[in-house]
C-alpha cells in the first residue's frame, strides 16, 4: 500500500494528491484511524499463474503478484466552500483515470444532540442529521452539496466538506449511484453515520 498525504492548500480546498509534500511529524488523527482501516481491511495481493507451460525439467518461473494498490490520504479544510469541494471530488476522480477507485469518507454529522453533547443541545441539529442520512441513503449529490456550511460549522459538524467531496466525486463520474446507511446514531451527542454508495 502506498500513501500519499495531501496538505491542505491556501485556498481551503486539499492540495493535489500527486505531488503534495508529505506532512511533517505524526498524521492528523482522521488520516491516522483512516490508514487503520485500510489497514485492516486490505487483502493480500492475488497471485497469477505463468501464462506459459513449464517443461518438466525447467524450474517454475516466480508467480506474478498483482502490484498492490495506490491510497492517497487526502484532507480538506473544514471551512472549504462547497464548489471547492465538489473540485476537489472531481480532481480526485479525474486522477483514477480508467482504474477501478474507491474513496473512504470520514466525517461526523452534528456535536449538538443532547445537554451533555459537546455542542450542548441544538433543536436545528436532529433535522440536519437526518437530512444528510437520507441524502446519503439516496446518493443524492445535490442535496449534500446543498448543505449550508454556516449551519454546519454552528452544529459543530465535521463532516460537511468531506460529504461534498464525495458528492463531487461521484457526480463527476457521471453515472447513477444507490446509497444505504447501515448506521445512523447519536451516542454522546454527537451523530454518526455509515453508509455505501456503489454504482446503480
Amino acid at each position: 500500500m502506498t500513501v500519499t498525504v495531501g496538505a491542505p492548500s491556501t485556498n481551503g480546498a486539499a492540495a493535489p494528491a500527486d505531488g503534495a509534500a508529505p506532512a511533517d511529524g505524526p498524521l492528523p488523527l482522521s488520516l491516522l484511524v483512516g490508514a487503520w482501516l485500510l489497514d485492516r481491511a486490505g487483502r493480500p495481493a492475488t497471485a497469477t499463474p505463468p501464462t506459459t507451460a513449464t517443461p518438466p525439467t525447467t524450474a517454475t518461473p516466480p508467480t506474478a503478484v498483482a502490484a498492490a494498490p495506490t491510497v492517497a490520504m487526502v484532507t480538506v479544510a473544514a471551512g472549504a466552500g462547497p464548489a471547492d469541494c465538489a473540485t476537489l471530488g472531481a480532481r480526485l476522480h479525474a486522477e483514477a483515470g480508467d482504474e477501478p477507485w474507491a474513496l473512504l469518507v470520514m466525517g461526523d454529522g452534528s456535536a449538538c444532540r443532547g445537554q451533555k453533547s459537546p455542542g450542548y443541545d441544538d433543536p436545528r441539529a436532529r433535522a440536519y442529521d437526518d437530512g444528510v442520512a437520507t441524502a446519503l441513503a439516496g446518493a443524492d449529490v445535490d442535496a449534500l452539496l446543498d448543505l449550508d456550511p454556516t449551519l454546519s460549522t454552528e452544529l459543530l459538524v465535521a463532516g460537511r466538506a468531506p460529504w461534498q467531496v464525495l458528492a463531487g466525486a461521484a457526480a463527476a463520474a457521471g453515472r447513477p449511484w444507490r446509497g444505504r446507511v447501515s448506521y445512523h446514531d447519536a451516542p454522546y451527542g454527537v451523530t454518526y453515520l455509515v453508509a455505501t454508495w456503489a454504482p446503480a
